[in-house]
This record gives C-alpha cells, structure tokens and sequence, in this order.
C-alpha cells in the first residue's frame, strides 16, 4: 500500500491532495516534526535528509514532493494529473512543476530559515535575509499572478486541472502570514480558492487536521 509519510502543512500537502485525487488506497504516517521525529534514524532511513515527505510504495522508498507528485502522475494516468507524455502540454507541466520547487519554493525556504544563510547568532543578518527572501517571493508570485491572467482556463495549464494546480495551492498557501498574501492577487485569489473547493483538497485538509485560514 502506498504510505505517505507526512507533516501538516508541509512540503507534503500536494503528494496528500494527488493522493485523494487519485482515490487508491493509502496510509498516512505522521512524521512530527515539532519533536524532532524527521531527525531520528528510523526516518533517515526513508530520507537521509532528514526532510518531509517521504513516500513508499512496497519496496520503493522516494523523496523529495515534487518527485512523489511526478510518481503518482505516472503511475495513476487514469486520474488524470498529468497531461499525455509526448505533447506540448506536458512539456508546459514539467516546465511549471520544476518552477515551482527549485525556484518558488526554494525562495519561501530561505524566508522561512534564514538563520541558513547567515552565521549563528547573526539575527540581523537573518533578517536581512528573510527581507529580501520575501521581497523575491513576491516577484515570483506576481509572475504566477500574470500567467493566469494570461491563459486560457481556470487552471495554471488551461482547461484541465493537474498536479501543478495543487502545488501551486500549497506553496501559495505558504505567503498567507506575508504583507501581501498570494490570495490577495485578483487572478491567483479565486485560482486558490477554485483549487480549496476540489473534494480532494477539503478532504486532504481535514485529514491533516489543518484549518482556517487555508490560503
């Protein structure tokens, strides 16, 4: 059975929601992260980094959200999160997905744990960084801002909702403590919120025991 190995309102929130997309069977094992359990050696077992998530699926032990989303694209294309292998659509779909981790979501890191970047002890340095961190996240995000402005349906890739939808929602939901949330662009504001209304993600949410604000 697939495992999902899991934190509430982390990185693992859009393999969660492809998962109740999907509707197979699978577990949900909380990895607390407030007592340090990603650290243990029983978890760095499944992750060596010591990060969430981590999925298993029988003998496959994977990594990092946006390999586990890509994963259960391929391995559940009845669901339909993905578009066809081979077209221009898909392409645009790797294109967005990779966006969204190595540079969206690489940027909301270095906001959220500046102290990363500076050296110990260093809280000025830190909030600089943290400054310029949030600075850059919203120029990523008015990008985003402008591309559903632009495009031709109500999802990031058109007319049919994928994988990148629900990531784009957990990592938008990220800025909701920002001066100037995700939420309060005019095209991103009712995508989110097109995106929080799927019975999936309600259902993801619930399980995770996440609630309001969602975004």
């Amino acid at each position: 059975m697939l495992c999902l190995h899991h934190y509430p309102g982390s990185a693992s929130m859009a393999p969660q929601i492809l998962l109740e997309e999907i509707g197979a069977p699978f577990e949900l094992v909380l990895v607390d992260r407030a007592q340090g359990v990603q650290k243990t050696q029983q978890y760095l077992r499944l992750n060596p980094n010591g990060l969430i998530p981590a999925l298993t699926d029988g003998d496959l032990v994977l990594y990092e959200a946006a390999a586990i989303c890509l994963y259960l694209c391929d391995q559940y294309p009845e669901a339909r999160l993905a578009p066809a292998l081979g077209t221009a659509q898909r392409a645009q779909f790797y294109k967005w997905l990779v966006w969204l981790t190595n540079t969206l979501q690489a940027t909301l890191i270095v906001y959220f744990y500046p102290e990363r970047w500076v050296n110990a002890d260093n809280a000025a340095g830190a909030a600089q960084v943290r400054a310029h961190a949030e600075s850059r996240v919203r120029v990523l995000v008015d990008l985003l801002e402008r591309e559903l402005a632009g495009g031709n349906g109500p999802w990031l890739l058109g007319e049919h909702y994928s994988a990148v939808d629900a990531y784009a929602f957990m990592l938008c939901r990220w800025t909701r403590g920002f001066h100037r949330p995700a939420r309060t662009r005019a095209h991103l504001g009712p995508y989110l919120q097109r995106v929080l209304e799927r019975p999936a993600v309600q259902r993801a949410l619930a399980a995770a025991g996440i609630e309001p604000p969602w975004v």
